[in-house]
């Protein structure tokens, strides 16, 4: 067996001594070979345990909107579903190529729509804010469209337009939490 004691004190004189020392890396683990072992293994072995213990067997509550949230969405959803339920009227005015009340309807009573569905997303669980970003996104463009069209008196093109807002309007309503559409009457 190597003097363990030896080894490192013939180190460090040599070290102090200012002279160019060659550690014997060789013999200095094995010197200290099996007690570096064995601290390694009891090291892993409570790095385990405590691994393990944090990490109980138990499931995580799926996350969910907290009632600060839902009342929230609530306030805007009420803006974005008195819109949507102002569709009829907008139909008429396309059939009836009312450009001008087309127009005014979009600017008047709709206009709030995207700043009401920008709210939502931002309420939203982080999971469902992609698919509502994109709904919004669409909804707008279809809004942005369909005024266009309104605005060139292109009849063909305010009624794909006006299809484009009513199916935007159908798709952003069902990303609203169940809950709230619960709570609104709109399941």
């Amino acid at each position: 067996m190597v003097d363990t004691v030896g080894v490192c004190t013939d180190m460090l004189s040599a070290m102090a001594s200012g002279s160019p020392v060659r550690f014997r890396f060789a013999a200095l683990r094995r010197a200290c070979g099996g007690t570096l072992r064995r601290l390694a293994s009891l090291g892993l072995a409570l790095l385990l345990c405590v691994g393990l213990t944090a990490c109980s067997g138990s499931q995580a509550k799926p996350p969910s909107l907290s009632a600060e949230d839902i009342a929230a969405i609530e306030r805007q959803a009420e803006g974005f579903l008195a819109a949507r339920d102002r569709l009829p009227e907008l139909a008429a005015l396309v059939r009836d190529r009312d450009w001008t009340f087309t127009r005014n309807l979009l600017r008047g009573p709709m206009q709030e729509v995207g700043r009401q569905m920008s709210y939502i997303n931002q309420r939203l669980l982080p999971a469902d804010r992609p698919e509502a970003e994109q709904l919004a996104s669409q909804l707008k463009t279809a809004m942005a469209q369909l005024d266009e069209a309104a605005r060139l008196q292109d009849g063909e093109k305010l009624r794909k337009a006006y299809i484009q807002v009513a199916s935007g309007f159908g798709k952003y309503a069902q990303i609203l939490p169940e809950q709230v559409q619960a709570d609104l009457k709109q399941a």
